[in-house]
This record gives structure tokens, sequence and C-alpha cells, in this order.
């Protein structure tokens, strides 16, 4: 993945336009196989692999947009996305590494500001 700051932002507009739409095979059609997703600050998943993750969405559905703020490379398939949830106005970071063009690890943390210190 040479550019990863388009990458990121295709990501969340595929985000955002399944939050709207209601159905999230396209999001999930975006991930690896194997892709994993987890989250440091809440007591859910982690999600092992496409089908399981596709389940946790079908589930329990986000109901919140998100713009992004900024996006950091930490290696050649790997960024930091800083974002802002529309409707609440809190932040996040997600974690996305890719490999062979589909989004292989999602890692989530809802409140940037309480990781920064």
């Amino acid at each position: 993945m040479t550019d990863l700051t388009a990458a990121v932002e295709r990501h969340c507009e595929l985000f955002n336009d399944c939050v709207r739409t209601g159905d999230w095979a396209p999001f999930t059609a975006s991930l690896a196989d194997d892709a994993r997703m987890a989250f440091t600050d809440v007591p859910v998943g982690p999600f092992e692999g496409r089908e399981q993750i596709a389940v946790a969405y079908n589930e329990q559905p986000p109901t919140d947009t998100l713009t992004l703020e900024a996006v950091e490379t930490l290696d050649p398939h790997t960024a930091r996305a800083l974002f802002v949830w529309d409707n609440s106005g809190e932040d996040g970071v997600m974690v996305l590494r890719w490999d062979d063009g589909k989004v292989a690890a999602i890692e989530v943390t809802f409140s940037a500001q309480a990781t920064s210190t």
C-alpha cells in the first residue's frame, strides 16, 4: 500500500456510507479473510476473521459517522488515524494495517485524550 492516507480516507468514507445505509456488506468486503478488529477501551471483541466482524457489525451496528482529522504512517502497511465522531464530538484513534489491498487489522480506541497521557 503506497498511499496510506488515501486508503484511510476510503476506509472512513466506506464506514460512513455503511452507517447511513445500514448495509455493512461493502465494508466487510474490504477486509481480509483473516482480518482482526479489536477495541482497547470497551469490553467487546476482539473479532477474528471477516465473518465474525460482519456478524458484530450486523448485530450491533454503529450509529454515528466520523470525520477523519489526521493520518500518520507507522510503516509501509500501517497507519494511525485520528477521528472525531460527528454526533457526540468525542475523539478516537484507529490503527489500520493493510495486506494485499485489504484491511488486515483494525484497532480502535474511542477516546484518544484518555490514552494520550
